[in-house]
């Protein structure tokens, strides 16, 4: 794997500056990977990532890992928790990482020069040891055939609005199929 200072690097490209999520993204990815057992996670097809939040540190996260929501290899989960998720496909280790609450109390220790907030967090999560910036939890993740890249496996067309509904994402609902914006679940309300 590269370097933190190359992967900060890339991660700060992606993103658009460097900051205290990008700091904590980078770290998570590299132990996150290290611990499924991928050394070169952009070059390697067998990494997944499931990731708990839609911070900076995602941003981070797809950098290092090279994993994208378009190639359906990075999945999202609207949890709202600085956490992510790895899996190699090939052996079914899988790894919860999650930047830990306390962290932020200890950035003053690591970076007591720091004038500013965010240049304290980010100077802090550069050198604060892995055990006391993030929780590592060994998981299953049961991968099914419909997330996994390539071509949908299946699709049908939501019996209310027409719209096509790719891999089992649909809704039956008293005989009906549906998407779940139909089934009542969508982020949206049509205005006309």
């Amino acid at each position: 794997m590269k370097s933190l200072p190359e992967l900060l690097k890339e991660a700060e490209h992606l993103h658009g500056r460097l900051c205290a999520g990008q700091v904590i993204g980078v770290r998570m990815a590299v132990v996150g990977c290290r611990e499924v057992g991928i050394d070169e996670p952009q070059q390697d097809r067998r990494l997944r990532v499931w990731a708990e939040i839609d911070r900076c540190a995602i941003d981070a996260i797809q950098a290092v890992t090279g994993c994208k929501l378009g190639k359906r290899t990075l999945k999202f989960l609207d949890y709202g928790k600085l956490a992510a998720t790895f899996l190699n496909t090939e052996d079914g280790r899988a790894v919860r990482v999650v930047a830990r609450e306390e962290s932020r109390e200890l950035v003053g220790r690591y970076a007591p020069a720091a004038r500013e907030k965010g240049e304290a967090q980010v100077a802090a999560y550069l050198v604060m040891p892995e055990e006391e910036l993030l929780l590592v939890q060994a998981v299953a993740v049961d991968l099914s055939p419909y997330d996994e890249p390539g071509h949908p496996l299946k699709r049908v067309r939501c019996q209310s609005c027409g719209e096509g509904v790719n891999d089992n994402r649909e809704v039956r609902r008293d005989g009906r199929v549906l998407c779940r914006p139909c089934a009542g679940a969508g982020y949206y309300r049509s205005l006309s």
